[in-house]
């Protein structure tokens, strides 16, 4: 390939490197010119043109990526059209997304202009994530670079997902005086929420003493109508003999390893009574926050059973966030008040099912006023000089619909990945100082100044450590308030995701706003559109 400026009478069947705009018509950058275009350009007096000219062995950007797509095992994976050279891959089932690091370290070093990323190994996933992107760098890449990638990627498995396999688990519950009833209660709704990604459930539940014959017996009863067994002792393990390694001998099973280089989550017991997997948990598994325990449980439910040189192998990365909670924490947690709550709007979206029309949604009218201002105002009405807007697809308009409000524009140039690059922009527009960051579709009509400000109330009261979230009858909804402990984890989002996964999964307590239908009236379509009330504009 050849790459560089050319006359656009020479440039007929090349690809553009860079877009041009001629007159109201933009040619994309990767357009392949005819003559037609040749001619607009010199008509409109264009001199030079930045083009790639392949060579007979290249293959054009989206068509390298395509075919490499294709080489990878499709099982439980969905991928997307190619486009800017550019394939997707989602998971269609909850499972494990298993990495093959070495794979994909060679894939990447074949040429940097062929890219694979994905997911760390190990990490539980939803069907519908985005798990991996391949990305072609230049507008073509040679036929044989894309050959070695697909010979590569047929002989070795880069990564897959292994689906969850629902079980029925069995808690055994140890009681000592020290442990409160309300504590081995929140226990038990903590690890029925782990369950439910797998669509496992938790059956039973024994609260027995805590010594080894109780816990024996309760083994062994457990193990007669269920595949899978979680022990949480009132007292932490603190030896290979003591109580619940010492019960799971007893029961007549296996104790394959206690203890883990994972913190928190170091004082866990790996066992098994024949097939039955018992897992003594360690405390801090009492917190829905990632731990040690997670690491193991989803191997499990994938259908893998972790070695104790697996487990061992654990200790790069096993240095987890800290859970305030926990009753020894590393260190002292200061008792430092969060700063205040700033509010991202995101408009950046490009409303794909509006329909072919090209009408956007955000510029649909009620009472008069486009659903964007109203949503700006509403923020700017709830925290004034704290209102930062997401702008991407047509974005001039969206801007000019804003004009003359007083909040902070950030422009998104890769709307098109989805959700996640626009929560990663509004972050990044955020003062250092920020203890929260209030995320609000720019989409709902029925969310008002006093909505936002209920929700801001509520994360004062918690003094920042809590997910606030708004609710309509119970069910969850938008917007959400996401404390500062979590933009690193924002940070980390890829594709078309929100934050929904990191509210589930972040350990800290989530606040349930009641806001009624307002929190779940999202306009997506044109018919939502003249059901609520708006006039489509285009």
């Amino acid at each position: 390939m050849r790459f560089g400026p050319v006359r656009p009478a020479d440039a007929e069947g090349a690809l553009l490197g860079h877009s041009v705009k001629i007159g109201t018509v933009k040619l994309s950058k990767g357009h392949r010119l005819n003559a037609d275009d040749v001619a607009a350009l010199a008509e409109a007096d264009v001199t030079e043109v930045i083009v790639a000219v392949l060579e007979p062995d290249d293959l054009p950007e989206d068509e390298a990526a395509s075919r490499i797509a294709a080489a990878i095992a499709p099982d439980h994976l969905r991928f997307s059209r190619a486009a800017t050279g550019r394939v997707n891959i989602y998971a269609t089932a909850a499972g494990l997304f298993v990495a093959n690091r070495a794979v994909v370290d060679l894939l990447n070093r074949i040429d940097p202009a062929i890219t694979l990323a994905c997911l760390a190994d190990h990490v539980a996933v939803e069907a519908g994530d985005m798990v991996a992107t391949i990305k072609i760098i230049p507008l073509a890449v040679q036929q044989v670079l894309v050959e070695q990638a697909q010979a590569l990627l047929r002989a070795d498995r880069a990564f897959e997902v292994k689906p969850f396999t629902p079980r029925r688990a069995a808690l055994v519950a140890t009681e000592l005086p020290s442990l409160k009833s309300q504590v081995m209660d929140k226990t038990r709704a903590v690890l029925t929420t782990r369950l439910l990604q797998s669509d496992s459930r938790l059956d039973s539940e024994r609260r027995v003493a805590h010594t080894t014959e109780a816990v024996a017996a309760a083994i062994v009863e457990a193990a007669s109508t269920h595949d899978l067994i979680i022990v949480f002792g009132a007292s932490a393990v603190a030896d290979p003999d003591d109580v619940i390694p010492a019960a799971i001998r007893r029961a007549g099973g296996v104790v394959e390893h206690v203890g883990m280089p994972v913190d928190p989550g170091n004082l866990l017991v790996l066992g098994r009574l024949g097939e039955i997997p018992v897992l003594g948990a360690p405390g801090c598994a009492r917190s829905p926050r990632e731990n040690g325990f997670d690491w193991i449980l989803d191997r499990l439910l994938a259908g893998e059973w972790p070695s104790s040189e697996d487990i061992t192998g654990f200790g790069v990365g096993g240095l987890l966030k800290e859970i305030p909670t926990r009753p020894q924490p590393r260190e002292g947690i200061a008792d430092k008040r969060a700063g205040p709550v700033e509010l991202v709007v995101l408009a950046a979206g490009r409303a794909s099912r509006m329909g072919p029309e090209g009408r956007h949604k955000l510029l649909a009218e009620f009472e008069g006023m486009p659903l964007v201002r109203r949503s700006v105002e509403a923020a700017i009405g709830a925290a004034p000089g704290r209102v930062t807007v997401v702008t991407g697809h047509r974005e001039a308009e969206i801007q000019a619909a804003l004009a003359g409000l007083s909040a902070n524009f950030v422009s998104n140039p890769d709307y098109a990945g989805g959700m996640a690059s626009s929560l990663i922009a509004g972050l990044s527009a955020l003062d250092t100082g920020a203890g929260g960051m209030l995320v609000m579709l720019a989409d709902m009509p029925g969310i008002t100044s006093e909505h936002l400000a209920e929700l801001i109330a509520a994360f004062e009261v918690e003094s920042g450590r809590a997910v606030v979230r708004a609710v309509a009858g119970g069910q969850r909804g938008n917007p959400v308030i996401l404390p500062k402990e979590t933009f690193h984890a924002v940070r980390q989002l890829v594709g078309d995701v929100g934050a929904r996964h990191i509210v589930e999964r972040c350990g800290l307590p989530v606040i349930d706003v009641e806001l009624g239908p307002a929190a779940r009236l999202d306009l997506d379509t044109p018919e939502a559109i003249l059901a609520a009330g708006g006039i489509l504009k285009d």
